[in-house]
C-alpha cells in the first residue's frame, strides 16, 4: 500500500489528475443540489419586508457607515448569544440588500435591538451618544432630527428591490408614501391598510415631533424593528424540550 501511494506522489501527472477528480467529486456534491432546490435559505415564520419608513431608515443607516462599526450577526458561539441573544438566522437577512452582517464591533451588535431601548433613548443616543453611554466613541447625528426625509422615491426603492427578489406586492409599492405616513399615524385612515400588508409593524411617531417626518423617524423606525419579527422563545422552548 505504501508503494502505490509512493507511485502516486512521485508521478506529478498522475497526482494531479487524482487531485482534479477529487475536486470534481466535491464540486458535484456541493453543486448539484443548488440546481433543484428553490431557495437554500429556511423560511421563518414572523419575516417580512421593510415597510417603507423601515427601508428609509435602513437606507440611512447605510449611507451614514452605521455598520462599519456595527455587525447585524449574532455568532453561535456562547459568549455572543448569553449578551445578545439568540444566534442570528439566515432567513432573517434573507430581504436585505446588501446585508448588515459586518465584521467589526466597535460598538455593540444590534441584530437584537429593536425594543431593547425607548424612542427618546434611540432619539438622545443619535443627539448625543454620550448623553445616554458616556464610555461611547460614536459621533453625533444632530442633523437626523433637523433634516426632512426625502422619500419621494421610496416606491422606487421597493421596486428595485422587488427586482431582486424582496416579494413586494404591485399594492406595496403603489401605497408606498401612503403606507410611510400611516406608520407615523395609527389614527390615520390607511393604518388598517398599512398594518394589513405589513403585520406587527410599529407604528408612532418615532423621533418625538409627530409635527415633522424627519430622517431620524425612519432610522429609529429601521432600529425598532431589528431582532423583533421572529419569535425566538419556539427555539428557545425546542432546544429546551431535548
Amino acid at each position: 500500500m505504501l508503494f502505490k501511494y509512493e507511485n502516486l506522489e512521485k508521478n506529478s501527472i498522475i497526482l494531479v489528475i487524482g487531485i482534479l477528480i477529487v475536486v470534481a467529486i466535491g464540486g458535484i456534491v456541493e453543486i448539484a443540489p443548488l440546481f433543484y432546490l428553490e431557495n437554500t435559505i429556511e423560511k421563518v415564520q414572523g419575516m417580512r419586508p421593510y415597510t417603507p419608513l423601515e427601508l428609509a431608515g435602513r437606507n440611512i443607516y447605510v449611507r451614514e457607515g452605521c455598520y462599519l462599526c456595527h455587525s447585524q450577526m449574532i455568532r453561535s458561539t456562547r459568549g455572543d448569544v448569553e449578551r445578545y441573544g439568540h444566534y442570528s438566522l439566515a432567513a432573517e437577512s434573507m430581504y436585505d440588500h446588501p446585508f448588515q452582517w459586518g465584521s467589526e464591533r466597535t460598538g455593540p451588535d444590534l441584530a437584537r435591538v429593536g425594543k431593547k431601548y425607548s424612542d427618546s433613548w434611540h432619539q438622545e443616543h443619535m443627539h448625543n451618544p454620550r448623553d445616554v453611554v458616556p464610555e461611547s466613541i460614536m459621533p453625533a447625528y444632530p442633523f437626523l432630527a433637523k433634516t426632512d426625509l426625502d422619500y419621494r422615491n421610496i416606491a422606487a426603492d421597493l421596486r428595485a428591490n422587488k427586482e431582486v427578489g424582496v416579494p413586494y406586492t404591485a399594492d406595496d409599492i403603489k401605497y408606498a408614501v401612503a403606507d410611510l405616513k400611516a406608520q407615523l399615524d395609527p389614527d390615520s385612515d390607511g393604518y388598517d391598510a398599512f398594518i394589513k400588508r405589513y403585520p406587527k409593524a410599529q407604528a408612532r411617531d418615532f423621533d418625538g415631533n409627530p409635527k415633522k417626518i424627519s430622517e431620524l423617524d425612519a432610522l429609529v423606525a429601521y432600529l425598532q424593528m431589528l431582532g423583533t419579527l421572529v419569535d425566538f422563545s419556539i427555539y428557545n422552548d425546542a432546544a429546551n424540550s431535548r
